[in-house]
């Protein structure tokens, strides 16, 4: 298996720390409002990542944070005559329905900030008494960059470059314009606790610092975020963590493209700023996951609705596939061509050694699905071309296949179309004069019937057919999304 190594810029041989076992840890959100997708992209990304790593055997923890202390979330308050408490326990909660919604797995420890105060406070000492740190005379406590010979390892930076045409604020209290607060003193009307330094908070660096080292030990395996967090999020994280326990941070460090929309950056100025909230309000999270999984995670993603609503179809498609296999399978004739059954079980195989390779090569989604397409284009061929003389072997095993590859990406297709029998064409025969040969077909026509009879409040009409219906084992079930005849 190739990760690759956002630290060394190339693809390594992945070689987990303990056999077996992968300790992974993802930031997670400062919750102060609904995650817009780029945030979602990043998550999910490393959803399906953790999922592969299960997958292949490996006995994954996953850590992933709640900040729910932060500047951000103390002027939202302010803005909403809130306390911060609240805001963050709203959000909070809100982000974790969203997750699930968007069929996200929960992480093995979510460790929430506030509540790991204590942790922070000792790396944050521990770190002065190594000269690592200073407090100064305001109650801030500050990291001292240039102490630490390796600061810039992770996001490639030199320290002297930092200085050359930056925009540092100005802060007297720091010995270094590019010293970085570990520990912020209370203002008034903000959430404070006691420390060595006076009533304060800590600094969001240090809260994953410390964070990942109480629930998973350093070095971890994998630590992952989106790439606007490299620098300074993940480069302070590292530079705290090394300083303080002397052993390395993190072996991999894994960082997701940007998320566009309609090729350009998404921002409330122009309009085109969604949260996960309000995109799978409108569609489904298969939908979603499909489509940016059709994109390399380390690639920028251009999102649009057109694309969304391609995935749709692309679902659809993949789910009809399915059911038209296991049809073929259950109606095989026993005449069915051993050449082409062996054919379709080879396509089957090719396109698992494909997922399996791409997934392997740095988690390469994109190839992975785009082998399952072409299976599903094979299906379909085949089921054409063989009418209903099908391999009942090939069709179960190139549908199991379809299946097992989109589950393992947590993509989940519709459950299958349940089959009506055929009895119905005489119902609808005889209710509205229908023709054809097509169950379903046959199936509307008498939804329309029942529809008709009930605006014209003609209920005895209404209650001929629901009674056809009861003598067949069928009822109609009416839903937000429309009525349908179903199984009783």
């Amino acid at each position: 298996m190739l990760i690759y190594n956002s630290q060394t810029h190339k693809k390594e041989e992945f070689q987990p720390i303990e056999e077996g076992k992968v300790r992974m840890y993802v930031c997670g959100p400062t919750v102060y409002d609904q995650i817009h997708i780029g945030n979602a992209r990043t998550f999910l990304s490393f959803d399906v990542i953790r999922r592969w790593l299960i997958a292949c055997g490996y006995e994954v923890t996953f850590a992933q944070n709640l900040t729910d202390v932060d500047d951000k979330i103390i002027n939202r308050a302010n803005e909403q005559g809130r306390t911060a408490e609240e805001v963050a326990a709203e959000f909070s909660a809100a982000f974790i329905e969203q997750m699930r919604r968007f069929n996200i797995m929960d992480p093995d420890i979510r460790p929430r900030a506030t509540k790991e105060i204590g942790p922070m406070i000792g790396m944050i000492k521990s770190l002065i008494e190594q000269g690592h740190a200073y407090a100064a005379d305001n109650g801030d406590v500050y990291f001292s960059v240039r102490s630490d010979p390796a600061y810039g390892e992770v996001s490639g930076r030199k320290v002297d470059d930092l200085m050359v045409g930056a925009r540092i604020e100005e802060n007297e209290d720091k010995r270094d314009p590019l010293d970085f607060a570990l520990w912020k003193a209370a203002k008034p009307g903000e959430p404070s606790w006691p420390s060595p330094w006076g009533q304060g908070r800590p600094g969001w660096h240090t809260e994953c610092a410390a964070m990942v080292h109480r629930y998973l030990g350093t070095p971890i395996d994998i630590h992952g975020g989106g790439s606007d967090l490299a620098f300074p999020h993940h480069e302070n994280e590292c530079a705290q963590a090394t300083c303080c326990w002397h052993q390395g941070f993190a072996n991999t460090w894994m960082h997701t493209g940007m998320l566009l929309v309609d090729g350009e950056k998404m921002s409330k100025s122009l309009g085109n700023f969604f949260t996960l909230k309000e995109v799978l309000d409108q569609h489904s999270a298969a939908a979603l996951r499909l489509l940016m999984l059709q994109t390399h995670y380390r690639s920028p993603l251009d999102f649009s609705w057109e694309r969304l609503e391609g995935a749709e179809n692309s679902l659809e498609r993949i789910a009809t596939c399915m059911e038209n296999l296991v049809w073929a399978a259950k109606h095989a004739s026993g005449k069915a061509d051993a050449e082409r059954a062996a054919a379709l079980i080879a396509a089957a195989e090719h396109a698992a050694a494909e997922f399996e390779a791409a997934m392997n090569d740095d988690f390469n989604t994109a190839g992975a699905v785009a082998a399952y397409f072409q299976l599903v284009t094979e299906a379909n061929t085949y089921l054409d071309e063989v009418g209903g003389d099908a391999d009942e072997e090939a069709c179960y095993a190139c549908s199991a296949g379809i299946a097992g590859a989109f589950a393992v990406l947590g993509v989940e297709l519709r459950e299958p179309k349940e089959e009506l029998p055929v009895g119905l064409l005489g119902v609808a025969a005889g209710l509205v004069g229908y023709t054809g040969d097509s169950v379903d077909e046959a199936a509307e026509a008498v939804l329309a019937a029942r529809a008709e009879a009930r605006a014209a409040k003609d209920w005895g009409r209404a209650d001929a057919i629901r009674d056809q219906l009861r003598d067949m084992g069928l009822v109609v079930e009416d839903t937000a999304a429309g009525s349908r005849i179903k199984r009783a």
